[in-house]
């Protein structure tokens, strides 16, 4: 173990009123956790992370720190703040690795979750606990949905998922890869297959586009796609991405990685009205990636991007007249968001969409189908992992409520 790390933790105050706590989302025990470490309790403080965030060792990584635990910790204020991500990190590897869950004594219900990306991993690991029969369905080969096709390998270890998985296995859940639920198995074979509750975690897929010219031409393609096999591409030597968001980030330092010389992010606004985090900016940078601001692509050409000039003006974005310039491009990648897929919705009476596609659903987590809960990015749109969590987590225990009243 690092000295250093256990130097980090005895920073920790053990503030009586923590305000690391209440910045995370998910009001993790921090200093409980860092007391437990401290004093040789490692196993204890596993336990306390994992049973409020099985995802811990994934937040430790890929969760905004700055604005959340660390960016609330009291030293912060005339310093620096606890390296409270690493401390968790380490604890959260650990129990993982060498903590084994038996499985809890089994229930009459029988769940489906569909998707194991954040929100379905975290409701698996909830109602797995509480013994009820789980099903995990994914549309692709492995568990891990977007923590695994839409982040890359150096900023998440796909090795941390694959044991994720064999945890779940572990518990009791069955798992069943290259399952889409809509064209074959839909939501109504479920129920007459005898599940009492359907959790949907799907997440949202489907690449929001710029609607410009060019947008189908064969060197253009969409982030999400991108990095869910970057092996597939041939890019050329220069590229460019349009976006401003992590995601834009994550493409444009794969695209580095797979061997282009000179690679370019284009953002209509500043520096400082990109929604990426600083951190992935500034290793962006690091990396080599370029940006150019206040660029605004209108149409995508054999050769490059035809762009205008904008400024902001009253806080309002303007174009500026006769600005137009073309940027040479060999490819370009549009990292625009993403929205959800309808496959589900478009095979299934009675499930409510809102006017972005994203599903509705009351206060307790459950569509406008009977039994049928769902959470994550395709209820709220594309948000943190931890967010995520937050939410199954807390529709989980709304599933477990409803099935057990089935049985009473």
């Amino acid at each position: 173990m690092s000295k250093d790390l256990i130097k980090e933790a005895q920073r920790c105050l053990q503030c009586k009123n923590p305000q690391c706590r209440k910045g995370c989302p998910i009001a993790t025990d921090i200093p409980g956790f860092i007391s437990d470490f401290l004093n040789g309790s490692i196993d204890e403080a596993g336990k306390r992370v994992f049973e409020n965030n099985p995802l811990s060792i994934i937040c430790s990584l890929v969760c905004p720190h700055e604005h959340q635990c660390e960016g609330h910790c009291i030293l912060g204020r005339k310093g620096e703040p606890v390296r409270i991500s690493n401390i968790e990190n380490y604890i959260s590897e650990y129990f993982l690795t060498r903590v084994s869950e038996d499985p809890a004594t089994s229930l009459h219900s029988r769940i489906a979750v569909i998707g194991s990306g954040p929100a379905g991993l975290t409701a698996a690991f909830y109602l797995a606990g509480k013994g009820h029969k789980i099903t995990l369905f994914e549309a692709q080969d492995r568990v891990g949905g977007f923590l695994r096709y839409g982040i890359p390998e150096f900023r998440l270890t796909k090795t941390i998922l694959d044991k994720i998985g064999q945890k779940l296995l572990s518990m009791g859940v069955k798992i069943r890869p290259n399952t889409l639920i809509g064209p074959v198995i839909t939501i109504d074979t479920l129920f007459e297959d005898g599940y009492d509750a359907v959790f949907i975690g799907t997440g949202v897929w489907r690449p929001n586009v710029l609607r410009i010219k060019g947008e189908s031409l064969g060197h253009v393609h969409y982030a999400i796609d991108y990095l869910r096999s970057p092996e597939a591409y041939t890019l050329g030597n220069k590229v460019c991405v349009i976006g401003g968001g992590n995601s834009a980030m994550d493409v444009a330092r794969t695209v580095i990685r797979n061997g282009a010389k000179e690679v370019m992010i284009l953002y209509r606004r500043d520096r400082e009205s990109m929604p990426a985090r600083d951190i992935e900016i500034d290793m962006a940078k690091i990396d080599g990636v370029k940006f150019q601001f206040f660029t605004s692509p209108i149409e995508i050409l054999d050769g490059g991007i035809k762009c205008v000039k904008t400024t902001i003006l009253d806080e309002k974005l303007q174009i500026i007249p006769d600005s137009e310039f073309i940027i040479s491009a060999d490819s370009v990648l549009i990292a625009a968001s993403q929205g959800p897929q309808n496959n589900i919705v478009s095979t299934t009476e009675g499930i409510d969409i809102n006017d972005r596609g994203l599903l509705v659903t009351d206060t307790h987590g459950m569509t406008t189908r009977e039994g049928v809960y769902a959470s994550g990015d395709v209820v709220t749109g594309a948000k943190n992992v931890v967010e995520a969590v937050r939410m199954a987590r807390d529709v989980a225990e709304e599933i477990h409520h409803y099935v057990t009243e089935k049985f009473k």
